[in-house]
């Protein structure tokens, strides 16, 4: 069974709460329940985790380099932010795959760039709750 890293950055907890009109009524849990159907429908296995500490997230991102087949990852507000974390990204080498609720190209002119996107095999955007289906979809295809 392939085992995969989805990790929920910064805010994500609030989903459901947290501005409806952007981010919709769907909790966490509701989302991280789907995921979790979805690899049981493909023979593989999630470890989810969320964290509004960066350093958490990077933490879990380089243990899975030991035992994950590839992460799933909304990195939140540090997509505009972090370099550490897309550093982490680039050194496991793991495949990884970019997701966000709205479409961050849409909205604010700083969340315009993602300094995650470029280490990523791609990134999903605009699709809601479904942007993490369709990104956990895709890394089950890469093997």
């Amino acid at each position: 069974m392939r085992k995969y890293l989805v990790l929920h950055g910064p805010n994500l907890n609030l989903l459901g709460l947290r501005e409806p009109a952007v981010y919709g009524r769907v909790t966490l849990d509701d989302i991280n329940a789907r995921l979790n159907e979805l690899a049981g429908q493909r023979d593989a296995e999630l470890t989810i985790k969320q964290s509004n500490h960066e350093g958490a997230l990077i933490d879990a991102i380089q243990d899975a380099r030991a035992w994950a087949a590839g992460i799933l990852i909304n990195p939140g507000g540090f997509t505009h932010t972090s370099v550490a974390l897309r550093d982490a990204i680039s050194a496991v080498a793991l495949p990884t795959v970019e997701v966000h609720l709205s479409n961050i190209y849409a909205r604010e002119e700083f969340r315009h760039h993602s300094f995650i996107s470029a280490v990523c095999a791609g990134t999903i955007a605009g699709f809601g709750w479904r942007s993490y289906l369709m990104g956990l979809a895709a890394l089950l295809e890469r093997d």
